[in-house]
């Protein structure tokens, strides 16, 4: 398949992740997946929650004169890389008195660095937090680096945070790569296109990632 055809293929996967992390998380969105009666409705919910997992390759998203890609891992988006946002409340905000926990479930709390690390060359994405126009991801990589030739080229503010390990990010508008370690953090611009070029191996390096979109 094409590249363009690959990062929206990517992207597709990443929100279907993010998807199925936020019915884990939160049990009164499970409940409402689970009363829909066809696929439709399936896809239905997931567009008001933000996640676009009904568009096949080479179709742009809704609304979008581009195709889109995040995929982002921010999703892999040459792409178009967008940050899925939920409703709060009924649909799907986690309960503060039982966040999410990395690997699926719920807990007294929830410890950011704790957790196994993902098998070599991976990502693992649990959505932490999540309102209509914002989403707070706990990012966990192992080794992971993004193919070459791809850029994340996303429509959302992202503000990421360095927890664990260290990172190697390049901007496609800079010369040289960013080397980022514990407590490193930066502000990505909507349509900066970046891509990430190496994480640690395990223990891994775990990132915080906020996304966020301009009120209509």
């Amino acid at each position: 398949m094409a590249e363009a055809q690959l990062q929206q293929f990517l992207e597709k996967v990443r929100q279907l992740n993010a998807f199925v992390a936020l019915s884990e998380a939160d049990p009164g969105f499970r409940q409402r997946l689970c009363n829909c009666a066809s696929h439709q409705e399936v896809v239905e919910l997931a567009s008001r929650c933000g996640f676009d997992i009904a568009r096949r390759w080479g179709e742009p998203p809704a609304g979008s004169a581009q195709p889109g890609l995040s995929e982002a891992a921010g999703g892999p988006p040459g792409q178009s890389l967008d940050a899925t946002t939920v409703e709060a409340g009924a649909l799907g905000l986690p309960d503060q008195s039982s966040p999410a926990v990395p690997g699926g479930g719920s807990g007294k709390g929830l410890n950011l660095l704790s957790g196994p690390c993902p098998p070599l060359g991976q990502e693992r994405i649990v959505v932490v937090l999540a309102s209509p126009h914002l989403r707070l991801e706990l990012i966990e990589s192992c080794q992971f680096a993004n193919p070459a030739g791809f850029w994340y080229d996303q429509r959302d503010w992202e503000w990421v945070m360095v927890l664990q390990g260290e990172a190697v990010l390049r901007f496609a508008d800079e010369d040289q790569a960013r080397r980022l370690r514990a407590g490193d953090s930066l502000l990505i611009t909507p349509g900066r296109r970046h891509r990430v070029e190496a994480t640690d191996p395990a223990p891994g390096t775990r990132w915080l990632a906020l996304f966020w979109s301009e009120s209509d």
